[in-house]
């Protein structure tokens, strides 16, 4: 092969590689670069993802870097771009169940095309909430909002505060009270 037909074919792969790039987006994903191919991302074109081109100015575009910003979990992404391409939705493991329910309405997914394997990892914590529920397990006082635990400390008669308060509100419970007060109401 001469040198002119070599540097014609590294045209060749130039051209190829910038069409290529024009296929192309960058997401960038909680800096987690990603760069699918449009076409991926049109697979389902109900999802916010599928207009995304349409939607660059509503967007975090970077026209310098021509990358699309997104401040959210890397790995949920990745599984969210994996379903684009394989048309399987798994939950990662190490992910809990409520992140992953939240990344999915997010990116416009909806939960029941989770795989069969995945389900009982992804709802695990739907029935801890519901056992916990079932057994009524809070604390006394958050039964009603007016009560804080601190309210109940302050106000309870064993408390030093509670003694403290007495003493401010009633001088005439003893001398030291009766000269601290008067003392402290020439200086106000």
């Amino acid at each position: 092969m001469s040198p002119l037909e070599r540097r014609d074919t590294s045209k060749l792969d130039a051209l190829a590689s910038k069409k290529d790039m024009r296929d192309r987006v960058v997401l960038n994903v909680g800096g987690k670069l990603f760069e699918p191919y449009i076409s991926t991302l049109r697979n389902i074109p109900d999802i916010p993802l599928s207009r995304i081109l349409e939607n660059r100015s509503k967007l975090d575009y970077d026209p310098e870097t021509g990358e699309y910003f997104f401040d959210r979990h890397p790995g949920v992404f990745a599984q969210v771009l994996n379903y684009l391409q394989t048309g399987k939705l798994h939950c990662p493991r190490n992910i809990c169940g409520p992140l992953f329910e939240q990344e999915l309405a997010y990116w416009g997914l909806d939960e029941q095309q989770m795989e069969s394997c995945c389900w009982p990892n992804y709802t695990k914590h739907r029935d801890a909430q519901e056992n916990l529920q079932a057994l009524d397990f809070r604390p006394k006082y958050e039964n009603s909002a007016d009560k804080r635990p601190r309210d109940r400390f302050h106000n309870h008669p064993n408390s030093s505060w509670w003694h403290i308060r007495k003493v401010w509100t009633k001088p005439s419970l003893s001398v030291r009270s009766s000269v601290l007060s008067s003392r402290t109401a020439g200086q106000l």
